[in-house]
């Protein structure tokens, strides 16, 4: 599969929605449904400086998006370090097992390196599939375990 990864700026997102319906349409597992409040955070995302620290991949085969990476930076006092924390990675069910995941990876890493980050943090999705992504990520290595805590 031909790839040309691009970073997903404000004039990509009517070619994320389509991703985000196309996912829907191969795997009805997302728990989310894409309405006006979803984009209208989307959109007002590209204008609102506190997104600066963002960083959203797409790779696009034959003219349509069939995967993403989306990673925002965090910066520590702890050790006066920037690490990055991986949001989400989604390849459409109909491009998997063709390199897509690990392409997106690949290029994530390397801007993050020309950022100054060393470490990209990830929280695993539960499904199989993920697991075995994440196990055979090079240069990685399963610590911890993840904990949501929701802010009310």
């Amino acid at each position: 599969m031909e790839l040309e990864i691009r970073e997903y700026t404000a004039e990509w997102i009517d070619d994320v929605v389509r991703f985000e319906h196309e996912l829907r349409r191969e795997e009805d597992v997302w728990g989310w449904e894409i309405d006006a409040a979803y984009l209208e955070s989307v959109r007002k995302s590209f204008s609102d400086e506190s997104f600066r620290d963002s960083l959203s991949l797409l790779a696009y085969a034959d003219g349509r998006v069939v995967g993403r990476i989306d990673t925002a930076m965090i910066k520590s006092r702890f050790d006066g370090s920037t690490k990055a924390y991986l949001d989400w990675i989604c390849v459409l069910k109909s491009a998997r097992h063709q390199g897509v995941a690990q392409r997106l990876l690949g290029e994530l890493r390397g801007r993050l390196k020309e950022r100054g980050v060393d470490t990209l943090i990830a929280l695993t999705a539960a499904n199989e599939e993920a697991q075995r992504f994440y196990r055979a990520v090079p240069d990685s290595i399963m610590r911890d375990t993840g904990i949501w805590i929701d802010i009310k």
